[in-house]
């Protein structure tokens, strides 16, 4: 099953490989459509590593506190 980090991670070579050939077609030098195509892997990158971060489901991995056991208290 694919998720969003793998279109992520597909997208990247894409997006490098498509926008810097679209920018060279537009007539830019490949030393500028390189630079431009890689600020928008860059972006995806940071999209996916702090927009949408992975994060651990809490209520799944954390166990939940049995009434049974005792409170214990540093009084």
């Amino acid at each position: 099953m694919t998720g969003y980090y793998d279109y992520v991670l597909g997208l990247i070579p894409v997006s490098v490989a498509g926008i810097s050939t679209a920018l060279l077609a537009a007539g830019l030098t490949l030393t500028v459509a390189v630079p431009v195509a890689l600020l928008f892997a860059i972006g995806l990158i940071g999209h996916a590593m702090f927009v949408n971060a992975p994060v651990d489901d809490v209520t799944a991995t954390a166990p939940a506190a049995s009434q049974d056991s005792p409170q214990f208290s540093a009084d």
